[in-house]
């Protein structure tokens, strides 16, 4: 997987909401995970930035979220509970705009459930940083791009700006 494989802002696909996986079919997607994590190393290698990327930004559309914090990691289907009424607000990057920042607020403290590549569920609570993260990206799940949770019309920066 290329950086340039990457779909960009304005993609008619990065607007769909993906599928979900079935356990039958995951053994048919672990290439392309494999390739989102390779996406994931690409970027933090040419841009300095990149946690995770979810598959419709690389023209799959389904529910998976791949991670590489230290490690490789993925998340299949997962589901956001008790978010937090607390808010935080920030610059949020984007693969699919990776010279562009947007002011954003999201939850201060969700819970994620998922499924892993073994097909075993998990539960987590995160907060800051690791909640702010997953909400990006389960928000390309539902065809949702961060320019569409700009605080106002002011909160978007060329990332060469000082913030």
């Amino acid at each position: 997987m290329a950086i340039k494989d990457i779909l960009l802002l304005g993609h008619p696909d990065l607007y769909k909401t993906a599928e979900p996986v079935d356990k039958e079919e995951l053994l048919r997607l672990h290439s392309q995970i494999q390739l989102m994590w390779e996406a994931i190393l690409d970027i933090q290698k040419t841009y300095g930035f990149g946690r995770a990327i979810a598959a419709p930004q690389i023209g799959l559309n389904k529910r998976i979220i791949a991670l590489h914090i230290n490690k490789p990691s993925v998340m299949i289907n997962p589901e956001l509970s008790n978010l937090s009424d607390e808010m935080i607000e920030l610059w949020d990057d984007c693969m699919s705009f990776p010279s562009l920042l947007v002011k954003v607020r999201r939850h201060k403290k969700i819970t994620v459930s998922y499924f892993d590549l073994n097909w075993q569920r998990h539960t987590e609570e995160l907060e800051d940083d690791m909640a702010e993260l997953i909400q990006h990206e389960y928000d390309h799940l539902d065809g949702v791009l961060a320019v569409q949770r700009a605080i106002d019309k002011q909160s978007f920066k060329w990332k060469s700006t000082t913030l």
